[in-house]
């Protein structure tokens, strides 16, 4: 991990409220894996002591980016950055996505701004498969040429039926798996709300396949201390154990999660306690 002074070097308005920040980080560019993330300290914001988590969209040439929108107190004060600000980051933080299996085929699955997750892994991938984006509306898909560029096929799904087809992103997702035989077993990498992570993942165990699911947990330290964002995660001995999305996670294989509601083990081993403590 890396607490670095960086700089901005490009700050600019996407579409639809998402803004695309640009920061000069060498030291932590240069260590990203895929899907994991950054913490950002918001300077001279009283209101907002902590910092806030954001995922690495892309790394390279020196240059670290995050796609983000402005929803809360500290990504509205974000709009008024510019180019030459300083910035303090923590980074690169979490375990990520695997590369995926050889032999497989790679399947993305992005709800929201998901997709600003997936991104270095839709690039370090050996296979170029099927990208899965869903949103509200045309406002929130993002990204559509960047990863088409990469030799992806992306598919569009909008709740309003703005852009590509109408519906949720496990709609479309179905739809093509009936239709088609992919080459491979499929092998899904997916971020996004809590929701579509459990549905994409429950697809996932039926079928008897993967699926790397990015936890949407809220997290307030980034570093594992605060256990703000534990998760209860299935060990291998049949019991369950609590993990932290900051530390452990965020990613996980979708047999490992044990949701809200669900039935799980009736006991559970104590690892977060001596976790905390590395």
């Amino acid at each position: 991990m890396n607490l670095r002074d960086v700089t901005v070097i490009e700050h600019v308005e996407v579409q639809g409220g998402y803004r695309l920040l640009v920061m000069d980080a060498p030291d932590i560019a240069a260590q990203v894996q895929p899907g994991q993330f950054i913490h950002l300290q918001i300077p001279d914001l009283r209101d907002a002591l902590l910092r806030r988590p954001f995922s690495i969209y892309n790394a390279e040439n020196n240059r670290l980016s995050v796609l983000y929108k402005g929803v809360g107190v500290g990504t509205r004060w974000m709009a008024d950055l510019k180019p030459g600000d300083p910035l303090s980051v923590m980074g690169p933080l979490g375990h990520g996505f695997p590369i995926a299996e050889a032999g497989g085929y790679p399947v993305l699955v992005a709800g929201g701004y998901g997709m600003a997750a997936l991104y270095i892994a839709a690039r370090e991938s050996r296979q170029k498969g099927t990208a899965f984006f869903g949103g509200a509306s045309a406002g929130d898909i993002l990204c559509v040429p960047e990863f088409e560029a990469l030799g992806w096929e992306v598919r569009v799904t909008t709740e309003d039926g703005s852009l590509g087809m109408k519906g949720i992103v496990t709609d479309a997702m179905d739809e093509w798996l009936a239709q088609n035989r992919p080459e491979g077993e499929p092998e899904y990498f997916v971020c996004g709300p809590s929701g579509m992570l459990k549905a994409v993942g429950e697809r996932a165990m039926k079928a008897g396949t993967k699926a790397w699911i990015s936890l949407d947990n809220n997290m307030c330290c980034g570093v594992g201390a605060c256990l703000t964002c534990v998760q209860k995660i299935r060990t291998a001995d049949g019991a369950w154990e609590w993990q932290r999305a900051c530390r452990e996670g965020p990613v996980f294989e979708c047999r490992e999660v044990i949701w809200d509601g669900e039935e799980s083990v009736e006991h559970r081993t104590s690892n977060i306690e001596h976790r905390t403590k590395s």
